[in-house]
């Protein structure tokens, strides 16, 4: 699949005006994705576990103008007015406009807000972007079938390529965006280790996995509520000319091939080495990047100590992984949950802003709202 194959064929824009609802989820990264090239290619190739309640819902509401002109809309977060967001909705649509040519025929009105505090500290960008794309996709797709010109065969627009373009599109606005899209485990980046996997968008995971991976949970552990203090972009960046680059993207292609048989056999205690080590290493790029940043705070090291003296003194597979930024993700098996959580509510909670965690687990994608 190449770009070229998300270019539509001409199409009338028949459909006046409309509305559609699309609610997507955030996503963790167990191999990092870190660096990456021009039009959001990925320098390594990552996986993560979808979300399940971590999400964002968007309504896009539609209606014709007279002519092609400028990109018109207006963006709102839980009810409010947000111009301070249409700088990136701007950037998104100049990217993705080959791809969805109706945008300048369109006036849209974008609503949308997150089933998390805005201001928690969890990146929104992943289940914004993704959800934002569905819309957009969903507008395409009654285009299309509106349109007595093209042929029956044309007017279907199967599942599989309607998600691997709502995906595409996503990576565009946000790269991790395009790993929330379906569920459970994603894989974004093209490497020898998987079977399908693409630079341009995000696909299932294609191989057995255990059921001890089954209803994973994650914990969300939200030590740092503010704004981030280096941005995506800007963190990735870092990547150029950084003296040890090359060796972690290398890295993450050979976690990526061990992943495949631990997710197999099952071994928590090959997973719990993997995925913690990725994490620390995706601070320490930035750590020994010029110029350099330290993103977790003293609470974060404490909540994992913590978790490494639990885990010795219980034998119980808790773990942790981490953005960028302080927040730690606690992932667990559901079997050992009743334990586990236990542990987290009486001795982590304490090192969160304000008392604030959130529950979360494994999930399976996007859905539609309304059409």
């Amino acid at each position: 699949m190449t770009e070229q194959q998300f270019i539509p064929k001409a199409y009338s824009n028949t459909v006046e005006s409309g509305k559609v609802t699309w609610e997507s989820p955030s996503n963790i990264a167990l191999v990092k994705y870190w660096g990456k090239k021009k039009d959001q290619i990925p320098e390594n190739p990552s996986i993560s576990f979808t979300l399940n309640n971590c999400k964002t819902i968007t309504t896009l509401t539609f209606s014709k103008k007279e002519n092609a002109s400028d990109f018109e809309f207006d963006v709102f977060l839980e009810g409010e007015k947000k111009d301070d967001f249409k700088p990136k909705i701007q950037t998104f649509f100049e990217r993705v406009e080959l791809y969805l040519p109706f945008l300048r025929y369109y006036k849209f009105k974008i609503e949308t807000k997150n089933t998390f505090p805005h201001s928690s500290g969890i990146a929104s960008s992943a289940s914004g972007m993704s959800a934002l794309a569905l819309c957009l996709m969903s507008v395409e797709k009654q285009l299309i079938q509106a349109d007595a010109a093209l042929s029956t065969v044309e007017r279907s627009l199967d599942e599989n390529y309607f998600n691997q373009k709502a995906s595409f599109l996503a990576r565009l606005g946000s790269g991790s965006a395009c790993r929330s899209m379906e569920g459970d485990l994603i894989i974004w980046g093209q490497t020898d280790a998987i079977e399908g996997s693409s630079d341009l968008f995000g696909v299932k995971y294609p191989y057995q996995v255990h059921e001890n991976f089954k209803g994973y949970q994650d914990t969300i552990l939200l030590v740092d509520k503010g704004e981030k203090l280096v941005s995506s972009t800007v963190g990735h960046n870092l990547m150029y000319n950084h003296p040890y680059a090359k060796n972690r993207f290398q890295q993450a292609h050979d976690n990526l091939e061990k992943l495949k048989s631990i997710l197999e056999s099952g071994d928590l205690n090959a997973f719990i080495a993997l995925i913690e080590g990725e994490a620390l290493t995706l601070h320490a790029m930035m750590m020994t990047s010029m110029p350099y940043f330290i993103l977790m705070k003293p609470n974060t090291l404490t909540i994992i100590n913590k978790i490494w003296e639990f885990r010795q003194k219980t034998g119980l597979h808790i773990s942790f992984t981490l953005d960028a930024g302080a927040n730690v993700h606690v992932l667990y098996p559901k079997k050992e949950s009743f334990k586990i959580l236990e542990f987290i509510k009486n001795e982590l909670v304490a090192y969160c802003q304000n008392g604030h965690y959130i529950c979360d687990q494994i999930g399976f994608g996007a859905k539609q709202l309304t059409m």
